[in-house]
């Protein structure tokens, strides 16, 4: 590792005020959104163009200098933590949309543009970019492709994965390559899917081409209040085993409920230990027909409040409360862990009550938010850090939680990735020859592990 030979280079592909080395500079990169792990790099570069980002990843190719790709920080796992003898490459300024073809229903974007600025784009043409994670106003989408990012509407509409056709990266020797092409049907391995929630590790997309859909004529949305998380997941299975399929099925408990309605008046019940919110879209006949499909599965499901948006704000205020809640929750606890677990829909309910015997057990309030209708639960573990062990009860009451999913034949995240949080639970997950070839590609891609070093495995 020759840091000084690269920093040297970095000088002169770098003006100052884009290399960042003075300690107050790299202070805001030394963590994500999971702001329990820190470490400082050696410096930061932001590039402005393809051209240095590839230059600056053959430099540390050359000088074997890991470096960790960027964008607004939101992750959640630890993901984007820089390495301490490294530097970060952040990518918010590659940020154009280089074109949007309406007639091809896509968009071809750079790494740095947010996420919600792609449906702005493709707004005027009846079009919108259907994965929204909740950080949807921040986010990049080189991070929702390298988590490969969900949000609230993926149960209908898929991940990232499901919505990248092609892209164009530098792999971790500087090679630049182009994977996939611009039709929903490939040919050949399926790299696009493999570099897609690589996490970092497989080098740094730089230009992306996304799937974009038509607008949904209609919108359908329910709010179903409960005295009982269990009753709201038992509702989740009617909905989704009669054969409907809504937009968005999404749980918040009363924790969640409390904060989120604190925070943006939302207009939620205060009382209710659950609220349901399921959302159907589609042409307006066939959006019409489903809701009162929809509406007599939930007046008989046992909820003791039930509203229905009455027109587009109505709808965006149900929606801007859950998407707030993560935030909100702050409010309720100075920290916090958001824990990332998959369980079959037909255990949700169980799931909801570990949960909460986990609480009750360990004296650590949780709240629960969730996309129900693919299980992905998002567990808040509240903490006071400032507390001795605090944060290390926090973790202990978090792997438990992942050990349940797996135990009910789930996943140990679902789109927040593994990152540093999770390294340690993917044996759990995982048996020995399963973890070999997943190291074995890493190692063909990435020999000098130079991209994101650290992440995803056990150390």
């Amino acid at each position: 590792m020759d840091y000084p030979s690269l920093h040297n280079d970095l000088t002169r592909l770098y003006p100052p005020e884009r290399l960042l080395t003075n300690p107050a500079q790299l202070v805001p990169y030394e963590s994500d959104a999971l702001t329990s792990y820190r470490v400082r790099p050696k410096a930061v570069v932001i590039p402005t163009t393809q051209e240095e980002v590839i230059e600056t990843v053959r430099l540390c190719h050359r000088y074997q200098v890991p470096f960790v790709a960027r964008g607004s920080g939101t992750s959640l796992s630890g993901a984007s933590l820089p390495v301490a003898e490294g530097i970060v490459i952040a990518l918010n300024r590659l940020n154009r949309i280089v074109h949007i073809d309406p007639q091809e229903r896509l968009a071809v974007v750079e790494p740095g543009v947010i996420n919600l600025d792609v449906s702005k784009a493709a707004a005027p043409f009846g079009l919108y970019y259907a994965p929204d994670p909740s950080s949807q106003p921040i986010c990049t989408i080189g991070g929702n492709l390298a988590f490969n990012s969900g949000g609230a509407h993926c149960l209908k509409y898929g991940m990232t994965s499901n919505h990248v056709l092609a892209l164009k990266a530098v792999l971790p020797d500087g090679e630049v390559v182009s994977l996939g092409g611009n039709s929903l049907e490939g040919a050949g391995p399926d790299l696009v899917g493999l570099f897609v929630g690589s996490e970092g590790l497989f080098g740094i997309a730089l230009e992306v081409t996304l799937r974009l859909l038509p607008k949904p004529q209609a919108f359908k949305t329910i709010l179903a209040a409960y005295h009982s998380l269990e009753l709201a997941g038992e509702t989740v299975a009617r909905v989704v085993g009669s054969g409907l399929l809504p937009g968005a099925i999404e749980i918040m408990d009363n924790l969640a409920i409390q904060a989120a309605e604190a925070a943006v008046h939302a207009g939620y019940p205060l009382d209710a230990q659950a609220l349901l919110i399921v959302e159907l879209d589609g042409e307006s006949v066939s959006v019409e027909a489903d809701f009162l499909f929809l509406q007599e599965i939930i007046t008989a499901s046992g909820a003791y409040e039930v509203r229905i948006a009455k027109d587009d704000a109505d709808r965006m205020r149900i929606w801007k409360g859950r998407k707030s809640a993560f935030s909100a929750v702050g409010r309720l606890s100075p920290d916090y862990i958001v824990q990332d677990g998959v369980v079959p829909r037909s255990r949700l309910s169980e799931a909801l009550k570990r949960i909460q015997d986990l609480s009750a057990e360990s004296g650590i309030r949780i709240a629960n938010v969730f996309h129900a209708g693919d299980g992905n639960l998002h567990p808040l573990i509240l903490f006071d850090g400032r507390q001795s062990g605090a944060l290390e009860r926090a973790e202990e009451v978090a792997g438990k939680i992942l050990q349940m999913c797996v135990d009910f034949g789930g996943s140990i995240t679902g789109e927040h990735g593994i990152g540093v949080e999770k390294r340690s639970y993917l044996p759990v997950m995982f048996n020995e020859a399963d973890l070999d070839v997943m190291h074995a590609l890493h190692m063909q891609i990435d020999p000098l592990q130079l991209s994101n070093r650290g992440k995803v495995f056990p150390s």
